[in-house]
């Protein structure tokens, strides 16, 4: 099987290949222009070196989130479209899952944050393995509750997402040596683990998706939507 990975969720902009279950191609850039700018060009280039077509994708995927709304909806539209030109299958993949399965080795609970600005964090937890263990469900929260609920576990537990190094310092405060931070190639999201997880679903004959069912991963409005609300609510109040 040949899967096609794109990831726009977060301020990377990756892309993953694999041919018959082998990773042949990982590309990951973040820069001043947009995903949607990059995502193509990036895909065209990553099957070029791999001296492969898009019609020889079997199954193509994307980040869903939690994460950047537009970045989201651009990586997921377009993995959409490709899959029903092509009539082919399409799988969503959990950002905080992704980011959990760089470090399967880790001896402790595994904690993808990602920042969701105002003190808040999309947060999960997961024992380590994989596919990870999960043992919190995806929520937007605050930070201190967050950490409320890892505190609670007892256990070393390692930090990975953009929300790690935003939010390092009160970690470290909190939690003392039993934080841990992953280094630089291991604390963001790579294509390739989603690419991995999709994979692995697809071996054990998990159900997948196609163009009209996958849908992003949203785990609260949007901020226009947020600030509408917050509007009309003091309209009527």
């Amino acid at each position: 099987m040949n899967i096609l990975m794109i990831d726009t969720s977060g301020p990377a902009c990756g892309v993953a290949l694999s041919r018959d279950g082998k990773l042949v191609c990982e590309l990951e850039l973040t820069s001043g222009m947009t995903h949607s700018q990059r995502m193509m060009p990036m895909v065209d280039s990553a099957l070029s070196m791999s001296g492969m077509t898009v019609g020889e994708i079997d199954l193509f995927g994307a980040v869903v989130g939690p994460g950047s709304f537009t970045g989201v909806r651009i990586g997921v539209s377009t993995v959409k479209a490709l899959a029903h030109a092509s009539g082919k299958p399409c799988g969503g993949v959990d950002a905080l899952e992704a980011l959990a399965a760089n470090a399967a080795g880790f001896d402790g609970v595994v904690c993808p944050i990602l920042d969701a600005r105002a003190q808040q964090v999309y947060g999960a937890m997961f024992g380590a393995g994989f596919p990870p263990v999960r043992l919190m469900e995806d929520e937007a929260m605050k930070l201190t509750a967050y950490l409320d609920r890892v505190e609670a576990t007892g256990q070393r537990a390692l930090f990975l997402g953009d929300g790690a190094a935003a939010f390092e310092a009160p970690i470290r405060e909190r939690l003392g040596e039993r934080a841990v931070f992953a280094p630089m190639q291991h604390a963001g999201l790579r294509a390739a683990s989603a690419l991995a997880l999709l994979s692995h679903r697809a071996q054990a004959g998990e159900a997948l998706e196609d163009a009209f069912t996958m849908l992003p991963l949203y785990l609260r409005a949007p901020q226009a939507e947020r600030e509408r609300a917050a509007r009309e609510a003091a309209q009527h109040g």
